[in-house]
């Protein structure tokens, strides 16, 4: 008898040890963990590694190989007589491999894979900002299902009333204390509370599947979504990651005018030739032979009409341009974050203010209740006072949760 007790009792509560439980935060961080756009990050690294290592491949030897053949309607003749000088044949032949090894070009090299670096850090705080930007609609959905779980408590807690107040009125039909047909009025009024419940019901599924579709995991009306305890301090200090990506952008603008500057650098380059071919380097041989070449060449760039001095004055307006957009920013985010804590202070006037009410209607409706009894009100008298005790716990309810909601998004404005 005592296994059967205790295995009944894992049965009973294994579902609720099972439940699904979810926080606001593991929204947040499975949402940046799972989007689509996260995959990018990875991308942007594969990409970023491919092209530093093309740029790279030119502080390496490079190799090349040309081969040609010609037929000339003229060649060089040696106009002394009996000097018995061969003149050369009109089809030429020649083959090379030519070898190049830069050896100093101003750090262009280094240049271009800063650059690339620093295109890289751009793109990836990018992809913050875009997934940073995503936290508002998680709020509003979170919040969102949390009022739903909330109406579907005060509607069961009003249904549970009307069942209980059912009873007595059948009671007080039966013995001539209340008018007849009260009940139908409280059987009508239950019906309304069973199309509620179904209302609410598939609201906050499509709820839930919208946030589980954001957060890649699989979420069902049994989830239990967990009411956070939100604080907020207010101040304008901001700690958001698109103040990061303007002063990164910034360093990208300064290292594309590094790169500018070090173009009209000198390039000295080694190289060598070797090759095999007919004439040779000898043009008084008129055979094949082989031959090589061996050197050092120095390239500059001496005038280029300004056109190196104009480019990276362009790139100075960018930097203002930045500068202007992180000022734009600032501006709105600040805002905001008024508008914010201004809903804040009116939701907690509002909670206040609901309190009172609720007390008020509750002295009613205990009023309404003994009234109903003695039959000096109707049944729908008494449907009104208790349809209007619960508006108003379902209008503190939502103020509640719309206290937390712009809280919320007073952190996540403020980047906190």
């Amino acid at each position: 008898m005592k296994r059967f007790i205790i295995i009944l009792i894992i049965l009973i509560t294994l579902p609720s040890v099972a439940q699904q439980r979810i926080t606001l935060e593991e929204c947040y961080d499975l949402v940046i963990e799972n989007y689509p756009l996260a995959k990018q990050l990875l991308l942007f690294e594969t990409q970023n590694k491919l092209d530093a290592a093309v740029i790279s491949t030119s502080k390496l030897p490079q190799l090349s190989l040309d081969a040609q053949a010609t037929y000339q309607s003229e060649v060089i003749e040696i106009p002394i007589p009996n000097a018995n000088i061969e003149s050369l044949n009109k089809d030429q032949y020649r083959a090379t491999v030519s070898v190049n090894q830069l050896i100093y070009n101003g750090g262009l090299v280094d240049a271009s894979l800063k650059l690339k670096s620093a295109q890289l850090k751009t793109k990836q705080k990018q992809i913050e900002v875009g997934l940073y930007q995503l936290k508002q609609q998680i709020n509003q959905l979170y919040f969102s299902i949390l009022l739903t779980q909330e109406s579907e408590l005060l509607l069961n807690a009003k249904q549970v009333q009307l069942q209980a107040k059912l009873k007595e009125v059948k009671s007080g039909i039966k013995y001539g204390a209340i008018l007849p047909s009260s009940d139908k009025i409280l059987e009508a009024e239950l019906l309304k509370i069973s199309q509620q419940f179904q209302e609410l019901e598939s609201n906050k599924t499509a709820l839930i599947e919208t946030l589980a579709s954001l957060i890649n995991r699989p979420l069902d009306a049994s989830t239990v979504f967990q009411n956070p305890l939100i604080e907020t301090e207010f101040q304008k200090e901001l700690n958001r990651p698109e103040l990061a990506l303007f002063q990164l952008k910034k360093e990208e603008i300064e290292n594309s005018e590094s790169l500018i500057h070090k173009q009209n650098s000198s390039k000295l380059v080694g190289f060598a030739i070797g090759g095999y071919g007919n004439p040779g380097l000898n043009m008084l041989d008129n055979s094949f032979q082989p031959f090589y070449t061996i050197g050092i060449k120095l390239n500059w760039n001496v005038f280029d009409w300004n056109s190196n001095k104009k480019q990276r004055e362009s790139l100075t307006i960018n930097k203002d341009i930045v500068d202007t957009e992180t000022e734009i920013f600032k501006l709105n985010t600040n805002i905001e974050l008024n508008q914010q804590q201004k809903e804040i202070d009116k939701t907690k006037a509002f909670i206040t203010s609901d309190l009172e009410i609720i007390n008020l209607r509750k002295e009613v409706l205990k009023s309404a209740d003994s009234q109903l009894k003695n039959g000096v009100i109707t049944a729908s008298a008494y449907i009104t006072e208790l349809t209007n005790l619960y508006e108003d716990e379902n209008t503190l309810v939502k103020h509640k949760i719309q206290l937390q909601l712009a809280k919320a998004n007073y952190n996540v404005i403020k980047g906190q």
